[in-house]
């Protein structure tokens, strides 16, 4: 096939960090439990359409993991009926599982918000020990490389994909580094999925 002047002069896209894997399949999540891996990464399309997100409101539950679908739904029975709040349900339950195959927990914490400021703008590593994170509409979370500098342009995630991200309980001084994207201003708005495990007192 014949390059055009405009692709034959991109650049390659910057080499994957040893501490990093990213892949279509889903089972590269599993290499989270590589000690040299801080950060693997599900690349997928959002299962979600463009949603309406007014009046959306601030989730936050814990659960065992086969209840997961009905805490969803009974956080947004108060909003108008949409088609799409049943693939949203779906899917959390879905990763909730995903995340307790990884960490062993049978209870989770799920926290669903829209986004429409910086939120965690500043890069930081979490303390905890692994946190699934992905983003169904918007720009999703960004990275950093281990030793990067702060001139080093960040890495990013894309809508649907996800995130397993090893924090300071876990990795220590190698958890990775990440922050949300700086949006506060321009209009736009975030679907942000983020699953725990629990907090302590939770699980009493």
């Amino acid at each position: 096939m014949t390059q055009t002047a405009d692709t034959a002069t991109l650049p390659p896209p910057p080499a994957l960090p040893d501490h990093v894997r990213i892949d279509s399949d889903s089972t590269v999540l599993a290499t989270i439990d590589q000690p040299q891996v801080t950060l693997a990464v599900w690349q997928r399309s959002s299962p979600l359409p463009a949603p309406d997100l007014d009046g959306f409101p601030a989730i936050r539950f814990a659960a065992a993991t086969p209840s997961v679908a009905t805490g969803v739904r009974e956080a947004l029975g108060a909003l108008p009926s949409q088609p799409w709040h049943e693939t949203l349900a779906a899917d959390v339950a879905r990763l909730a599982m995903l995340y307790a195959t990884w960490t062993g927990e049978e209870r989770v914490e799920v926290r669903i918000e829209r986004v429409t400021g910086n939120g965690c703008w500043k890069f930081h590593a979490d303390y905890v020990g692994l946190r699934l994170i992905t983003t169904y509409c918007g720009q999703a979370t960004q990275w950093l490389p281990q030793g990067a500098t702060d001139d080093t342009t960040p890495r990013a995630l894309s809508a649907g994909d996800v995130g397993l991200f090893k924090g300071r309980e876990r990795a220590g001084d190698r958890a990775i580094i990440h922050r949300s994207p700086p949006i506060a201003g321009t209009g736009e708005d975030r679907l942000l999925l983020v699953i725990d495990a629990p907090w302590p007192e939770e699980e009493a």
